[in-house]
């Protein structure tokens, strides 16, 4: 699988990201070492990235990878850990907490990364993300801790996560060292980072986004979503030209295909689909089967 810079003055990354937001979700698969046997083959297959966030599993998934890289010492060098943070909700760690809310606060991101570092089990972040942005912190104040964290040795680089394009160029402003990605929600269902501009400016800044949800959440394969049964009846179609491609490996291809070159942060607990999944890295989709796909999620043509 092919691995790149992430941006001119980034780590690299896998060209399929890991995601773990719902490992603990299965509790049949929600053991360290049955996580560590899907992160084994994940590195089997080309997908040497992790995307994690301090929130997910309300406060539980960070630690329960490091529990998982603990069972086998030296694994963690052989990958690199995206994690995020700027989220906090009530939950039975803090039930002081009455409203969820963000802070992306200097101190509050030094402090999230500590504990991300304990957490995880290890002394640096290859990329910590603020989560969300914060609409009462400057970006004087924001840029302050990661910039701290940046210069400590910490953290290797710093993104974002569901930033705008003008909320990107001001937070950037300020940093010593340019962030290096945006992660949005992008797929078929979703398609608002190729309109708003943020897709623009990542080929602009010649970074490479990352794409959450990019099936949907699930939606792609719902028998009740219309959009996603025409994509199913689209993608059908076009399946033998790629090889019996399924419909969800043509969704990330499509994703992959726009020149900004995004990176899907996949997620599941079943091995036989993590082994499905990597295959989308092979497929490149024509000019029309990609606009295809897009007049079937849209359910009209191109203007």
């Amino acid at each position: 699988m092919t691995r790149a810079p992430i941006a001119p003055k980034g780590p690299t990354f896998s060209q399929l990201v890991y995601g773990t937001w719902r490992v603990l979700d299965d509790a049949e698969t929600a053991t360290p070492q049955n996580l560590l046997t899907r992160l084994e083959k994940c590195l089997e297959l080309g997908i040497t990235t992790i995307d994690t966030a301090e929130i997910y599993g309300l406060y539980r998934v960070e630690e329960f990878v490091g529990s998982s890289l603990k069972l086998q010492p030296g694994l963690r060098e052989k990958m690199e850990i995206v994690t995020k943070c700027g989220i906090y909700v009530p939950c039975e760690f803090h039930p002081d907490r009455k409203t969820a809310f963000y802070n992306a606060e200097s101190a509050r991101i030094m402090k999230s990364a500590e504990k991300s570092l304990k957490f995880l089990g290890t002394d640096y972040i290859d990329c910590l993300l603020v989560h969300r942005p914060d609409w009462l912190t400057s970006i004087d104040e924001t840029a302050d801790g990661l910039n701290k964290l940046l210069k400590a040795g910490k953290i290797r680089s710093a993104g974002v996560s569901n930033y705008n394009v003008h909320q990107f160029e001001a937070l950037n402003s300020r940093m010593d060292q340019p962030l290096v990605t945006n992660q949005l929600e992008m797929h078929l269902l979703h398609m608002d980072a190729i309109y708003d501009g943020t897709l623009d400016q990542a080929q602009r800044l010649r970074f490479k986004p990352m794409a959450w949800s990019p099936l949907a959440g699930g939606r792609l394969m719902d028998p009740k979503n219309e959009a996603g049964q025409r994509i199913a009846k689209a993608a059908a179609g076009m399946s033998a030209k790629y090889d019996g491609a399924t419909v969800d490996q043509l969704a990330y291809a499509w994703i992959m295909a726009h020149p900004s070159a995004p990176l899907p942060v996949i997620g599941t607990n079943k091995l036989d689909r993590l082994v499905q999944t990597a295959k989308s890295a092979e497929i490149k989709l024509d000019r029309e089967d990609w606009y295809a796909l897009w007049t079937a999620a849209k359910g009209h043509g191109i203007p």
